[in-house]
């Protein structure tokens, strides 16, 4: 269970990395983080961290999928992580 909350920690704050390192190629005019690479690491539990990195470094804010999408995945990840925990104890 330590281990599982020490991945989430990881990879929400990797989420909001990302989303800080897409903002300034963006703005520099440069390569920039795929937008299918946000949605992995949304998928594998880093949802909370790309929607904190949207709203910090406002950015991806104006495009649908992600401002209803990425709450979205979010959601069921907590409703799957809360039957998870409901379980363990």
């Amino acid at each position: 269970m330590k281990i599982l909350l020490y991945y989430i920690l990881i990879i929400n704050l990797y989420g909001i990395l990302i989303m800080y390192c897409d903002k300034n190629k963006s703005i520099k005019k440069q390569w920039r983080v795929p937008e299918a690479r946000i949605f992995l690491i949304s998928f594998i539990l880093g949802s909370l961290g790309v929607i904190l990195g949207m709203y910090l470094f406002r950015h991806k804010t104006k495009h649908m999928k992600f401002t209803l999408g990425i709450p979205l995945i979010f959601i069921i990840q907590v409703y799957f992580l809360s039957k998870f925990a409901f379980h363990l104890f």
